[in-house]
């Protein structure tokens, strides 16, 4: 199977996994939208030298892989690409700061090291949150969530249609990609002088498959506002899981609950 045809089963995944029966998937879409987004303000406002207090942050997106089902491995399968770069975004950080602020041992560990991991830590957090909203949470609710909160029609719009067509430019690409194979059997890969021809052929087929994708949407309907999935209304649960993640935050941030804990057994 060939890179374009992998990247249209891995959004088939995704898919799957969002329409799991888990109880974070029963939740209701808005209550984990705003959860999430409380969660990346949180983590995001942690000091650069506060790395303890940011550890026990690790614990409510591993707490909703394993109740969501969703495997660890494949989250940070899918993220391989993003990881990095946001790992990279520190790299600088010790070259910048080079005061001394502990010693391990006799080993001195500077505030760049510190701050280094603890935005490399932000980033990662953040993503596996934001993976574990999407994989536990199908685009139509999404989208429907973010218009219950009065976020632009047409931005909702464009998020969804983007998802959806997505997976149909790769389907297009795929089979262009065979073609193309079949044309010259023995070559591997696309040549570099079929490269220009390649991505025009492609953007001309993209561009019919919208047209007949919103000529069909007219004939349903459709006159600038989409018509989402209907969302049930909020249940006790969702209340209760939302004030509860609030503040669970809100005394992690509050606290250093890791030297809170070490002081009980450390005098």
């Amino acid at each position: 199977m060939d890179r374009l045809s992998r990247a249209r089963s891995g959004l088939r995944e995704m898919d799957a996994l969002a329409a799991g029966g888990s109880p974070i998937h029963r939740l209701h879409p808005l209550s984990k939208l705003l959860v999430t987004v409380l969660y990346i303000v949180t983590v995001t406002s942690f000091p650069k030298y506060e790395l303890s207090g940011l550890t026990v942050m690790v614990l409510y997106p591993v707490l909703l892989l394993q109740i969501s089902q969703i495997p660890v491995s494949h989250c940070f399968y899918r993220l391989r690409f993003v990881l990095p770069l946001v790992c990279a975004v520190g790299l600088a950080n010790p070259f910048l700061d080079r005061a001394v602020l502990l010693t391990l041992g006799r080993i001195p560990v500077t505030g760049g090291v510190v701050s280094m991991v603890t935005l490399m830590m932000k980033g990662t957090f953040s993503l596996l949150a934001s993976f574990v909203l999407i994989a536990a949470t199908p685009i139509d609710q999404l989208c429907a969530a973010l218009r219950s909160i009065h976020v632009p029609g047409i931005l909702a719009t464009l998020l969804l249609l983007t998802y959806r067509y997505i997976g149909l430019m790769l389907g297009e690409a795929a089979a262009m990609a065979q073609a193309y194979q079949l044309r010259a059997p023995n070559q591997r890969g696309l040549h570099i002088s079929a490269w220009g021809s390649f991505l025009g052929q492609l953007l001309l087929r993209s561009m019919d498959r919208a047209e007949e994708l919103y000529g069909s949407m007219l004939l349903r309907g459709f006159h600038g506002e989409f018509f989402y999935v209907d969302v049930p209304r909020l249940k006790a649960a969702d209340l209760v899981y939302t004030a509860a993640c609030a503040a669970a935050f809100f005394c992690a941030r509050r606290f250093n609950i890791p030297s809170l804990l070490g002081s009980l057994f450390v005098r």
